[in-house]
């Protein structure tokens, strides 16, 4: 998942960025950290039984139904913001959470969280190239740093053989699709408030996902471990981990709350080695270190 920009109208006005965390917000920047750096883990364990399709549409209508239960996921949409509302669900849900257990079938799931940490550079990007955002000489700086690890981290894993690079290519183009949603919310979260996006962006993903999911179901079996992860991967990781997000970013402001973004890859590659005896090429270990370096530099504002 990517970061969000706003809160719900019903959530405080953030505090100063001066003051430091209280333990509640300390509590939830670690779960939600926690929680979205589980997600490539539980895709994972999902695919020992399932098939990518049926993970997919699981996780989103899990995570739809989970957090429609939030009062202010039920704002009402007004009908000629509906079209922006379609193509976000389509950029932000159908599309990336389709790709990720698709390319969890070649890579593995530590390398899709470092890969997936590379969401602010093509948010930057496409910020300076197709929503006429300035940005810096130091978040340009940070941008090249960035790219640089994306494409150390992708050698070192295509460089493992078989169909690693087709997995690669998957991870990259969903995380280009985050990169886009995230400039393209920001008005509708504005607006209506990021649980009232979201929520309803989950909906339309569960629609779009439902063909696939469909054909995944005539090609899985059952199993409890892997039905546990999506189920937890749906309720917790698609729906309630976003509503807490959307609460720490009430409290502290979205720019510390966006820290998350840098925690995720390390979780990722944490439970995968531990978990899942998942090994890293190291030429991708340092490639990580560049793309987390460039990712803070290009999320930095200038002074």
């Amino acid at each position: 998942m990517s970061a969000i920009e706003a809160t719900s109208p019903a959530v405080p006005a953030a505090r100063s960025d001066r003051e430091p965390f209280a333990a509640l917000d300390w509590i939830l920047f670690s779960a939600v950290g926690l929680i979205w750096g589980s997600s490539f883990l539980l895709i994972k364990v999902g695919l020992e039984v399932f098939h990518p399709g049926l993970i997919t549409w699981a996780r989103v209508g899990l995570g739809a139904a989970a957090l429609m239960v939030v009062p202010s996921a039920r704002t009402r949409i007004e009908r000629r913001d509906l079209g922006r509302l379609i193509r976000l669900s389509v950029i932000w849900v159908g599309i990336p959470f389709t790709l990720f257990p698709l390319a969890e079938e070649h890579i593995n799931s530590a390398v899709t969280g470092l890969l997936n940490g590379g969401t602010p550079l093509f948010a930057g990007i496409f910020a300076a190239l197709f929503f006429k955002r300035m940005i810096g000489r130091t978040q340009w700086w940070g941008i090249a740093v960035g790219f640089a690890g994306i494409a150390l981290v992708s050698a070192g894993t295509s460089a493992e053989g078989g169909t690693a690079f087709v997995g690669v290519l998957m991870v990259l183009a969903a995380t280009v699709c985050y990169g886009i949603a995230t400039n393209m919310a920001g008005p509708l979260q504005r607006k209506y408030g990021s649980v009232a996006v979201m929520g309803q962006m989950l909906v339309l993903g569960t629609l779009w996902t439902t063909p696939f999911g469909i054909l995944g179901l005539t090609r899985s079996t059952l199993a409890w471990e892997p039905a546990v992860a999506v189920f937890f991967l749906g309720v917790v990781g698609t729906g309630i981990a976003f509503a807490f997000m959307a609460t720490l970013v009430g409290r502290v402001g979205g720019p510390r709350a966006s820290l998350i973004t840098y925690l995720i890859p390390v979780v990722a590659l944490a439970l995968g080695a531990i978990f899942l005896s998942e090994r890293v090429a190291p030429v991708a270990l340092a490639g990580v270190v560049l793309v987390l370096s460039g990712a803070v530099l290009a999320s930095r504002r200038e002074h």
